[in-house]
């Protein structure tokens, strides 16, 4: 099972998984395409988000190996935002191929993708205040 380095293991403040430590000595759990309701909590909607800007700042379009990245996690995004990236698609393998589908993701996450006041989802600590006027 690939481990993607760099990719963060959970929503910061949360209990939002998005990575497994280890692989499932049963094998992999399959990856399901989980129906997301209008009613779904304002935390799960966060958490969805937050992952899709993980996938995105780690992966953007290229494909990318499905590794330790969370099953359950994925299936709220697969078949819609998150899409195989091979045929025949293995759903329950570690190795299946998945990529990102942009014009969904962008439709339904336009935070993430936005230029100018893209949501923090609190991943990235190293940025650069340089630029910022100490007199504001």
């Amino acid at each position: 099972m690939l481990k993607h380095r760099g990719f963060p293991g959970r929503l910061p403040s949360t209990d939002f998984q998005f990575v497994i430590r280890r692989a499932n000595k049963k094998g992999a759990t399959k990856i399901i395409r989980r129906e997301r309701f209008r009613d779904r909590s304002p935390a799960d909607r966060k958490a969805d988000a937050g992952f899709m800007a993980a996938l995105w700042a780690h992966f953007g379009e290229e494909p990318f190996e499905r590794g330790n990245l969370d099953a359950g996690r994925l299936s709220w995004l697969f078949g819609r935002e998150v899409v195989p990236a091979e045929e025949p698609f293995d759903p329950a393998s570690y190795d299946a191929l998945l990529k990102i589908d942009l014009k969904r993701a962008q439709a339904a996450f336009p935070e993430v993708f936005a230029e100018e006041g893209a949501e923090d989802f609190g991943f990235d600590d190293d940025e650069d205040y340089d630029d910022l006027d100490e007199d504001e």
